[in-house]
């Protein structure tokens, strides 16, 4: 079997644009894409798994064996050890979590290598390495680092080493209380948003937190405001859920008087003070669907997600998005039915394409970060 992994993700598709594709690939009819798509799947039966984020297409998730959010994904690889291949529909740092999760004997695939994570990329590990000394040589001591989810396997391994977690949106105000117990203080990366949301949810005082900037000197914060600070947000967010306004909140509300807002904790702090309830992708799906007949809602999250939501409840449920114009996740679009179809066709041939391969100088304490996510409730 010949194989074409990478050790670091976008490792020869970093300039935003799709992974080229053998052209017996391109202009290929839907039908045509479903039917090989099947065979390739019935061929390999129970040796592939197929994992897709609720933000993929419809038209990729169709053939996932298994959807759900970061958190419950996550699961999925550590409850399916029987399949040799793992392919990944959703974006580099899920699939590089995957692969630390699986075991030795599986492999996990990236269908496009350009499908990044804005988010992810807003905090390098040598920008963390700056910051972590930085707060040493302050003597800001007894600091728990926390990583979302969202993040490098390299930032994962970091915060595993020096007594950390990873959480998802689903588990982060356990995580932020699991940390608490065992540190003063917690350095919270990349979504600052989601940090500083979680938090106030927990009780905790804006006037407790503060953000580092990695682009400033000394994060651009004072000694004096590190000293008092208890939860030290990371200046990262997400390009999708920051798009979401008060102003918008206000029009649906005008637009469509009764109606609920829900959001996605990644979106900015004022947001969620003008919308009902928040919470993880998981969250809004089950809210929205154990809702009573008749209920109107307005989602602040991706724009596949919102529009499934709206074609499997209608007529019984009214779904809508907050943004008029969609807020689409660029690089999780990037995942095409033609990438999909072209990495199965590759394993049928005995020819594995896009592997992910965490390096093993970070696998060790990855695997530890990523377990104490999984512990916490």
């Amino acid at each position: 079997m010949t194989s074409t992994s990478v050790s670091t993700y976008l490792e020869e598709s970093d300039n935003g644009e799709c992974q080229l594709l053998p052209e017996r690939y391109v202009g290929l009819t839907d039908r045509e894409m479903v039917d090989r798509i099947s065979v390739a799947k019935s061929t390999l039966g129970r040796r592939l798994l197929i994992l897709g984020h609720h933000y993929q297409r419809d038209e990729v998730l169709r053939f996932a064996d298994r959807t759900g959010d970061s958190f419950r994904l996550a699961r999925h690889v550590t409850d399916h050890q029987e399949a040799e291949y793992i392919v990944f529909c959703g974006v580099h740092f899920m699939a590089e979590s995957a692969d630390v999760l699986s075991s030795t004997r599986q492999r996990v695939i990236l269908p496009d290598l350009a499908a990044g994570c804005s988010m992810a990329d807003m905090a390098g590990i040598e920008q963390l390495e700056s910051c972590w000394s930085e707060l040493q040589a302050k003597s800001i001591e007894n600091i728990i680092p926390v990583t979302y989810i969202n993040s490098a396997a390299s930032i994962k391994a970091f915060c595993g080493e020096r007594g950390g977690v990873v959480c998802t949106s689903s588990n982060a105000e356990a995580a932020l209380k699991w940390a608490w117990e065992r540190g003063q203080k917690i350095l919270f990366l990349p979504d600052q948003h989601l940090g500083r949301n979680t938090a106030c949810r927990m009780g905790v005082s804006l006037d407790d937190m503060v953000v580092w900037d990695p682009e400033l000197e000394d994060g651009g914060v004072s000694s004096g405001d590190l000293d008092v600070a208890k939860l030290i947000l990371w200046k990262g967010h997400c390009s999708v859920h920051t798009r979401f306004t008060v102003s918008q909140v206000e029009h649906v509300r005008k637009q469509h008087p009764g109606v609920r807002v829900i959001v996605h904790p990644e979106c900015t702090w004022d947001v969620l003070q003008a919308s009902d309830d928040s919470g993880s992708t998981e969250y809004i799906i089950d809210e929205i669907k154990s809702s009573p007949s008749g209920s109107a809602w307005a989602v602040g999250t991706e724009i596949h997600l919102v529009t499934r939501l709206a074609n499997e409840l209608a007529p019984e449920r009214t779904v809508m998005t907050l943004d008029p114009m969609g807020c689409l996740c660029s690089t999780m679009f990037r995942v095409s039915p033609n990438h999909l179809l072209w990495v199965l066709e590759g394993l049928v041939d005995d020819q594995v394409h896009n592997q992910i391969v965490v390096p093993a100088t970070e696998k060790r304490w990855t695997r530890v970060a990523l377990d104490r996510m999984l512990e916490i409730h």
